[in-house]
């Protein structure tokens, strides 16, 4: 055992030894200058600039560097979310609206305004970039995480109120969407915005339902298994796919140069839909099944991912965005729990926990509230969630009251397709990213969002209290 501890240190010593030697008769070496034809030549840097330049000015350099000042963004984005998310479940509210405000809150409405010095160093406007890639990453993983969870089987078989519902609950909010951008857009359309680009956007935001936010709230006040949390469940998944259809038509329309060219997208995107529905989800099914029965789980998510990868990719090509692709792609995976419960471990953690936050603070980034600093902007913000409050949920309370449901389950149903949360705030970052939405626009949506998602715990409380005493009134009669 001695000897053994005795060979250690001599093997280490007689090579250190002989690396020492070499370095040292290395020293002693010269150029021929004669060999360095086309050769590079690198200036040396003197052993003591380094500490010439000084501590503190060294380490400044380093945060500053591209990969230092992204992760230090991350920390603080991740910490600012889920403080503001852990304070939103205290109040009853879903951690997606403590995210938002967290996102907010770190832009120039807050935190630039605060310190204006310290917002442009942590989120410079050159570092925006690096930001957004990594949000749309998260927000592909997502979608394609939305796509899986939609029961397309309960779908083809839904309830007729369900579809009215639904479908009542895009057109009432898009018509009010585009007779608002009728009024609005002289003033607020940025410039060489078309008006059919500006009003068909207005339309799809206000028609907008978050499905996961709302299957979420559905799920936390156990709601799950009563008329009314499947009801809505069904009338959100369908409104889902609808308004992502329509958002698709929309993106294709606007990015256009011509008629023609619009038709040309569309036809693509038809046939794109087609391969994926009718080719690539038999083939899938029969793939992944069969490395799952073999318990090659490696090679299933390999599959999904490439799959999930192949379809934004082609959809982005298209014109139809990349999310649109990511979300279809999670659709025609197998209906199977146990591959879908691998998919979903292996992303929900890191595109929920991670790139998310990342997203609802890029978007607060470019939310400026101070913008709205006259009067008549606050009034055209009233308008603007006149006619979201006024088109999704009197909408869809009105129509589920004609298809027979009580006037509190009708309500009910309102508050939860009110709900808009992340959804929104995809299609607003859509929006601005093709330039449809001037900052002023995209600030009133951005709040409308959180405000609508905020007032769906309050609304569902009052239900559920206008229910109670009902039932205890019978009782006592």
């Amino acid at each position: 055992m001695n000897k053994r501890l005795l060979l250690y240190p001599l093997i280490i010593g007689f090579f250190g030894c002989l690396i020492w030697f070499i370095i040292r008769q290395g020293n002693h070496l010269t150029i021929d200058p004669t060999s360095q034809t086309n050769k590079v030549v690198v200036a040396a840097t003197p052993a003591t600039a380094a500490s010439a330049e000084g501590v503190w000015t060294s380490l400044v350099h380093n945060v500053q560097h591209p990969l230092a000042l992204l992760l230090l963004q991350i920390i603080l984005i991740l910490l600012t979310a889920r403080l503001f998310g852990w304070l939103a479940n205290k109040i009853g509210q879903p951690s997606v609206v403590g995210e938002i405000v967290a996102g907010i809150c770190l832009g120039p409405s807050l935190f630039g305004m605060i310190w204006p010095n310290g917002s442009a160093f942590i989120f410079p406007t050159e570092g925006f970039k690096n930001l957004q890639f990594l949000s749309q990453i998260g927000l592909a993983f997502f979608m394609f995480i939305v796509g899986m969870e939609l029961d397309t089987h309960k779908m083809k078989n839904k309830a007729h109120d369900a579809v009215m519902i639904s479908h009542a609950s895009i057109v009432f909010p898009f018509f009010l969407g585009v007779l608002l951008a009728y009024h609005i857009y002289p003033q607020f359309s940025p410039v060489n915005v078309h008006f059919l680009s500006f009003a068909l956007f207005m339309g799809i935001a206000m028609s907008v339902t978050a499905f996961p936010v709302l299957a979420r709230i559905v799920q936390e006040r156990k709601l799950s298994g009563t008329p009314l949390g499947l009801l809505a469940i069904t009338c959100a998944a369908a409104d889902d796919v609808t308004a992502w259809c329509i958002l698709a038509v929309v993106i294709a329309i606007v990015k256009a140069a011509s008629l023609w060219s619009a038709v040309l997208t569309m036809i693509m995107a038809v046939m794109f839909l087609g391969a994926m529905l009718y080719v690539l989800k038999p083939w899938l099914n029969k793939k992944i099944l069969k490395l799952q029965a073999a318990n090659k789980q490696k090679s299933v998510v390999a599959v999904a991912f490439m799959t999930l990868l192949f379809s934004a990719w082609a959809a982005e090509v298209i014109g139809i965005h990349a999310l649109f692709g990511a979300f279809l792609a999670g659709v025609i995976m197998p209906a199977e729990v146990s591959v879908q419960k691998l998919l979903t471990d292996k992303l929900e953690d890191v595109s929920v926990m991670l790139l998310l936050p990342i997203f609802f603070v890029f978007t607060g980034l470019r939310t400026q509230i101070g913008l709205l600093g006259q009067g008549h902007l606050w009034a055209v913000f009233g308008l603007i969630m006149l006619a979201a409050v006024g088109g999704k949920l009197g909408g869809s309370m009105l129509t589920a009251k004609l298809m027979g449901q009580s006037w509190t389950d009708s309500l009910g149903i309102g508050a939860l397709m009110n709900t808009r949360g992340l959804m929104e705030l995809v299609v607003l970052n859509i929006g601005y990213d093709l330039g449809i939405l001037s900052p002023e626009i995209f600030a009133m949506l951005v709040l409308m969002a959180l405000a609508t998602t905020f007032m769906t715990g309050p609304l569902l409380d009052i239900v559920k209290k206008v229910e109670e005493s009902r039932l205890h009134a019978s009782q006592i009669g």
